[in-house]
């Protein structure tokens, strides 16, 4: 059964693994919001439980954003918006995106929370962590943008012990609608970052979000969503075909990249938008799984709900499909 709240949508979400249990963190908002894109500014990020990826136990809400009258400063005192969880010894490690009310949420930064056992969460005093470096990356400019993109960071480890952060963000040059790009960041103990040059060639797309890393076969798959509105101008002549919205994914022979497209064809897309922000995960029998939020239903009305598991599989050359 799909991840259905009565009185919330959830859309965004990641994933923690701890023996058995799969914990799934997702942005939720109030049903009873008149506008369905007011829900990114009146966010929390809810917690749900599961051995199997389809009976999922609501738990206690993880965060929320910091409150503006006892820390006006603070880095997510507008949005808590989509992160990812790491473990390191004994201790969970979130990165979520934050965005500061006294700028509308305009500028995103990326912060830290910390828990022993997933459920409490502690912000950590030094947020934000991660924050867009002029030198690769677009800040606020409302000539080529709507806000400074900086959001959505899967960290991971590497087997020589250095951690990397992977970031929607936008490159600081080139035709102001592909410039959408998958920034790095890495660190040697979670907490001080060096922002690095993006992990692939901007030009398809004006944002890439909600990117997330898996191995399969020896390749690297780094997924990502975007919209139909999303699509450049050069990506709309080369390809010729409709665009759409849902998840998409590069390849590499490296964690790091370079990343470059293995097919133009997304892995989960159409152009009603009937899914997005897909993720990759193995199920208990190690079998791949692609799990999204259904965002449009048919009536074109914002769903708000996460769906059962797909099964992946996986061509000789390389590409993905879903096993529907």
């Amino acid at each position: 059964m799909v991840l259905r709240l009565q009185d919330k949508w959830v859309w965004d979400f990641w994933f923690a693994h701890e023996g058995e249990d799969y914990h799934i963190f997702y942005l939720q908002a109030s049903r009873a919001l008149e506008n369905t894109d007011m829900r990114h500014w009146n966010v929390s990020i809810g917690h749900a439980v599961s051995r199997d990826l389809r009976q999922w136990r609501i738990l206690p809400d993880a965060l929320r954003p910091s409150d503006p009258i006892i820390e006006p400063e603070a880095f997510d005192t507008h949005t808590t918006w989509t992160g990812s969880i790491i473990r390191h010894d004994s201790l969970w490690y979130m990165f979520y995106t934050g965005g500061k009310r006294s700028e509308n949420g305009l500028i995103q930064r990326v912060g830290l929370a910390t828990s022993y056992d997933l459920i409490a969460w502690d912000k950590h005093p030094n947020n934000p962590l991660i924050q867009a470096n002029p030198r690769w990356y677009e800040t606020l400019n409302f000539n080529e943008w709507r806000d400074e993109s900086w959001r959505d960071p899967f960290v991971f480890r590497l087997d020589d012990g250095v951690y990397h952060a992977l970031i929607c963000a936008r490159a600081n040059d080139g035709p102001a609608d592909g410039r959408g790009v998958i920034a790095h960041a890495q660190s040697a103990n979670l907490l001080d970052w060096e922002v690095l040059p993006p992990v692939m060639t901007p030009g398809d797309f004006s944002q890439m979000e909600v990117p997330q890393v898996s191995e399969i076969g020896g390749r690297y798959y780094l997924l990502f969503c975007t919209s139909k509105a999303d699509f450049s101008a050069a990506r709309r002549a080369r390809i010729g075909q409709p665009a759409v919205t849902g998840t998409h994914y590069l390849v590499a022979d490296q964690p790091l990249g370079p990343y470059h497209y293995l097919t133009d064809e997304f892995l989960a897309g159409d152009t009603l938008g009937s899914l997005y922000a897909g993720k990759l995960i193995q199920d208990a029998a190690r079998q791949w799984q692609f799990i999204a939020f259904r965002n449009m239903a048919e009536d074109g009305i914002f769903a708000g709900e996460i769906i059962d598991p797909l099964p992946v599989g996986v061509e000789p050359n390389g590409r993905l499909l879903l096993q529907l």
